[in-house]
């Protein structure tokens, strides 16, 4: 048995014997006495908590292979004590909970209203990750994954991590699709609701009346895929392949939306463009255009999503651009290719896992987003404003919204399995072991201009807009009175000198901080889980993995309201009490965000050779030391793009955490939509606007901490060429 195993084992008996084994805090378990002292599994299971006293079986036979008995199956052992202790604790916490017994059968048979029980602790959550850990290491045992138990209990870990905060409260709430009123099940119900004229309508072919909420949806996602897949295309190939002498400031301009807290790149639009807005005004003084609400509906909400979603595409695809080797473009002209038929059939081809990567990505959040249709779509519906009324508008219809989400799935089904077709099988290596001499060739005359002619328009257009934003905050009232003024900034951020000593006297200044804090902590353990699970799925391979795959996506596909009150409804009772605390909203981020990490992983890691990854396992090195020796210096493309993404998007979000928050944990993006509510637009932006500058500190900062990969290859400039693949220190 290895050191590792017996370090799980022992963790295992300290999680029962020694941690309090329910509740995250005190109040959790006011009941219980001497909670922190006498409130272990063991000694509440002999003080009468009966149903903790079994859990103590699968522990003891977990040291059965400690011993060293030769006649002992260590494997065998291990699965067995590794199933029964998990069987064992979801047992009891789903057959348990604060009012007695869970299920009506239970009462029947044993009485009600049975013994009561909160939601699980620091004790209960180690003892259970030991009983997994030691399955997996069983697992391995017995060869599975090679014998590999880090890959085997990775893949356990993330797994069990998906089940509970993706699988666990998503299908909380999808079963109210199959219900009715009083959640008995009523597929009639579900087909009536399924087959509304209002999803399906197609008069808007016919006629003048509009098509379904479903046609929508799917028309404005494919639009939004191409659109941000295009604009990201061309900030991609000027930052990497072109000499541009403000490529630098370009790519700031690429990634500034995506740091804009929610409703404001709306309202900036609005000021813009409505029928009172910036340059309807100049359009109309200096040409008679006449004002419209042409902003309204599908046209403003398509260019309010390709401003937010676009950055996501880029930084999938710089990673992927980059990492295209120049020897390859090289060989082509070799054999008397024209540039343009090197960049047609060797370079475009080389980049097609970034390409369907961000289209995926950018399908998907055009699919879940709300916050710019609901601000911009006037009478132009798609399905997360309706799921988000229907949830909580006056009709308060759950199945409805469960429906809906539904529907929303399987489009995100159908896009992932068109991804998969249109990759194949083929083989998109390009970054190798061996020395890459090559120079990286300029863009083919027509690529390069069309580069330009969409990326600088686009980047002039994002800077119209952020000064919209910049000078709102900045005046009384944006299109009625511009005198300058500091007193939004005042009102939010206030400082004042105390007896004590410096006092945060503005109104935002708690949210602010709680956000940071929620943020900081979910951006590493975001990149972390998506990375790894990219690696699961580009370097391994075992049974289920697919489905796997699209687990991961499944969050992402959901709209954030759905699963904020999932969340609620999941985690509101034990076995898994942690609505009202801050941890509750960091996992929401990280599987909210997940996503984004695992298709940039896999983007990045497709172009590199596995014989790197082999050859290190061939010398000895175990596969942890793989990954962070060999594999994470060559995928921090990947690693900036996920932490940017995951933190910028904990600072921003806001479907789902508008459920979640509390008074301790009041988000930025509640606050915000709160002054939106209230008028008070100045203030929102003056928010905004400090929200923007920290975050571009932090993504400033991310990028110097990550540092860039060096993948051994000259610029136009160097005269030799490195010998092999490196990474900067």
């Amino acid at each position: 048995m290895s050191r590792a195993t017996l370090g799980w084992i022992v963790l295992g008996w300290v999680g029962y014997a020694v941690l309090p084994w329910y509740g995250f805090d005190r109040a959790a378990a006011p009941a219980l006495s001497d909670y922190f002292i006498g409130g272990s599994g063991l000694v509440l299971g002999l003080k009468g908590a009966w149903w903790l006293l079994p859990i103590l079986a699968p522990l003891l036979m977990m040291l059965r292979p400690a011993t060293g008995s030769a006649r002992v199956s260590v494997s065998e052992w291990l699965v067995a004590s590794g199933t029964i202790g998990l069987l064992l604790v979801l047992l009891q916490g789903f057959t348990i909970g604060l009012n007695g017994w869970t299920s009506d059968t239970l009462k029947s048979l044993f009485g009600a209203p049975g013994p009561s029980q909160a939601g699980m602790g620091y004790g209960a959550a180690l003892t259970t990750t030991s009983f997994l850990i030691v399955l997996c290491h069983g697992l391995a045992a017995r060869g599975w994954c090679r014998g590999d138990a880090f890959v085997t209990s990775s893949i356990g870990v993330i797994i069990a991590l998906i089940i509970i905060f993706v699988f666990f409260p998503v299908s909380t709430i999808l079963a109210s699709a199959f219900g009715d009123d009083k959640g008995n099940f009523a597929p009639i119900q579900f087909v009536t609701k399924f087959m509304d004229k209002s999803i399906w309508g197609l008069d808007c072919v016919t006629s003048d009346l509009r098509c379904g909420v479903a046609w929508n949806t799917l028309f404005l996602g494919i639009l939004v895929a191409f659109g941000t897949t295009a604009l990201g295309l061309a900030f991609a190939l000027i930052a990497t392949r072109t000499s541009f002498r403000y490529k630098k400031l370009l790519r700031v301009m690429s990634v500034l939306p995506i740091i804009t807290p929610p409703f404001v790149i709306g309202l900036a639009l609005i000021l813009l463009f409505g029928r009172s807005g910036a340059l309807s005004a100049v359009l109309f003084e200096w040409f008679g255009v006449p004002r419209t609400r042409w902003i309204y509906g599908l046209p403003g909400v398509f260019i309010a999503q390709l401003l937010a979603f676009t950055p996501i595409a880029f930084l999938v695809l710089i990673g992927v651009v980059q990492g295209i080797s120049p020897t390859l473009e090289e060989a082509s002209q070799t054999l008397r290719a024209k540039s343009w038929t090197t960049f047609l059939t060797v370079t475009l081809p080389l980049m097609r896992p970034g390409l369907a990567n961000a289209f995926l990505l950018g399908f998907v959040e055009s699919l879940a987003d709300f916050g710019n249709p609901l601000v911009l779509g006037g009478n132009f519906e798609v399905l997360s404003t309706k799921i988000f009324f229907a949830v909580v508008g006056a009709q308060q219809d759950q199945g409805r919204a469960a429906v809906l989400s539904i529907i929303l799935l399987a489009f995100t089904l159908g896009a992932f399995w068109l991804q998969h077709a249109w990759l194949g099988k083929k083989v998109y290596t390009t970054v190798t072991g061996k020395g890459d001499a090559g120079i990286p060739l300029p863009l083919p005359r027509r690529v390069a201009l069309a580069s330009y002619f969409t990326a600088i328009p686009w980047a002039l257009f994002t800077v119209a807009v952020y000064a919209i934003i910049l000078v709102g905050g900045f005046v009384r009232s944006m299109g009625r009175d511009y005198t300058p003024t500091l007193d939004h900034f005042l009102t939010a951020f206030r400082i004042e000198r105390a007896d004590w000593g410096l006092y945060f006297s503005g109104s935002a200044w708690n949210s602010f901080f709680a956000t940071v804090k929620v943020a900081a902590l979910s951006a590493p353990l975001t990149a972390a889980i998506g990375l790894l699970t990219a690696y699961l799925l580009t370097r391994q391979r075992f049974s289920g993995q697919r489905a796997f795959e699209f687990g991961t996506l499944l969050s992402f596909a959901i709209p954030g309201t759905v699963v904020g009150v999932s969340y609620i409804l999941a985690f509101n009772v034990p076995p898994i009490e942690i609505t009202g605390t801050g941890f509750i909203l960091v996992m929401c981020f990280v599987f909210r965000n997940m996503p984004v990490g695992v298709r940039s992983g896999i983007a990045t890691l497709s172009q590199i050779d596995k014989s790197l990854d082999e050859a290190s396992l061939t010398l000895g090195a175990r596969s942890f030391t793989t990954m962070r020796r060999v594999v994470l210096p060559l995928l921090r493309p990947a690693i900036v793009a996920s932490l940017v993404y995951s933190f910028v998007r904990a600072m921003t979000a806001v479907s789902a955490v508008i459920f979640l928050v509390t008074a301790e944990y009041n988000m930025a993006t509640t606050y915000i939509v709160g002054r939106v509510e209230a008028g008070e637009f100045g203030l929102a932006i003056a928010y905004s606007t400090v929200l923007i500058i920290v975050m571009l500190l932090a993504i400033v900062g991310i990028q110097l901490a990550v540092g860039e990969r060096r993948l051994g290859r000259r610029s136009a400039g160097t005269n030799t060429a490195p010998l092999a693949v490196q990474a900067t220190p």
